[in-house]
């Protein structure tokens, strides 16, 4: 697949990146990166990766190599069930007593 030349900073992306063959099983492994984009020179990428919705693992930079890079896909932003990022009701959408 060829990559783009450009990509808007702050999209957000999932980027697929192979890992190598498995060694027991011989099949190619992958790895998915989803995040925002810091910044892409066409050589290396870099990616703001979210955090885990579980929880398990914390927000993180990460530089992705071009020549590991398999797949880029454009996504939606998340959308949170209390409307916002930290949790908080909008305005008007008060828990009821």
């Amino acid at each position: 697949m060829p990559l783009p030349q450009s990509i808007p900073p702050g999209s957000r992306l999932v980027v697929r990146t192979a890992e190598g063959v498995d060694g027991d099983d011989g099949r190619m492994k992958f790895r998915d990166y989803i995040g925002h984009l810091v910044s892409w020179d066409g050589r290396t990428m870099v990616l703001n990766r979210d955090a885990s919705a579980n929880g398990s693992r914390p927000a993180q930079v990460v530089e992705l190599p071009a020549e590991r890079i398999v797949r880029i896909k454009p996504i939606p932003e998340r959308s949170y069930p209390l409307g916002r990022h930290d949790g908080s009701r909008p305005a008007g959408n008060r828990a009821r007593p």
